[in-house]
């Protein structure tokens, strides 16, 4: 009978719980969000909502929202929680990636980058240096002109093909696909860069959520890693 209750207790709980970001979504729909998603918030009474027009902080009762950048102080650092929300919905796209891994691997970091960006290629180039200093490098997709252009359909068969790593290869060595596809993957992946706010490339972000902007040299880049 106990065991009954206890089960009964955390299955209404899970239910009121559900109602009550079902109730938060509606009302952040009905301001204009969309593809609205509510989960925990590091912040006290608040939930996280990850919706296509960013990441926003709603307190439970519906009557206060924070839009921007929200800081928690930890061990005398500043966490960006904001692009720690997001963090999950990058880690979702984890089979869509292109990955270098690091047989010894210390670090892992996602790199939102473009086929035609001098620097993205300049990284490519030392991903040899980046991997022996045990930086596991995940590519995703971010074509800088959006998705009408020539770049975000020949990415699209990049990553679409039988072996990405390899058709990437060939692309950052000049021979870029012959045949494009309609963006769909990268898509997903120019949205989700948007939500990080990337507005060039390439974009570097860490295991927790912090963007590093540019080109970064290898052991620099251990360095910032380390820390």
């Amino acid at each position: 009978m106990k065991k009954m209750l206890i089960a009964l207790t955390i299955a209404l709980s899970s239910a009121v719980v559900m109602a009550n970001n079902a109730n938060l979504q509606k009302q952040l729909e009905k301001m204009g969000a969309t593809n609205v998603k509510v989960s925990e918030s590091a912040l006290p009474n608040f939930k996280t909502a990850v919706t296509d027009q960013g990441v926003l902080q709603i307190s439970n009762d519906g009557r206060f929202v924070i839009q921007g950048t929200v800081f928690e102080l930890k061990d005398g650092k500043a966490v960006d929680i904001t692009n720690k929300a997001l963090l999950a919905e990058l880690d979702s796209l984890k089979n869509e990636m292109i990955i270098y891994p690091a047989k010894n691997e210390k670090h892992v970091i996602t790199v939102f980058m473009d086929i035609t960006c001098h620097y993205c290629h300049l990284l490519h180039q030392k991903m040899q240096e980046y991997n022996d200093l045990g930086i596991t490098i995940r590519y995703l997709a971010f074509p800088r002109g959006g998705m009408d252009t020539q770049t975000a359909k020949q990415m699209e068969a990049i990553w679409t093909a039988e072996d990405k790593a390899f058709a990437l290869n060939e692309a950052e060595e000049g021979r870029l696909p012959k045949q494009i596809k309609t963006p769909n993957i990268v898509k997903k992946h120019y949205e989700l860069g948007l939500k990080f706010g990337v507005n060039g490339t390439p974009n570097i972000v860490t295991k927790e959520g912090e963007i590093i902007p540019g080109f970064v040299e290898p052991k620099e880049l251990a360095k910032m890693l380390a820390r």
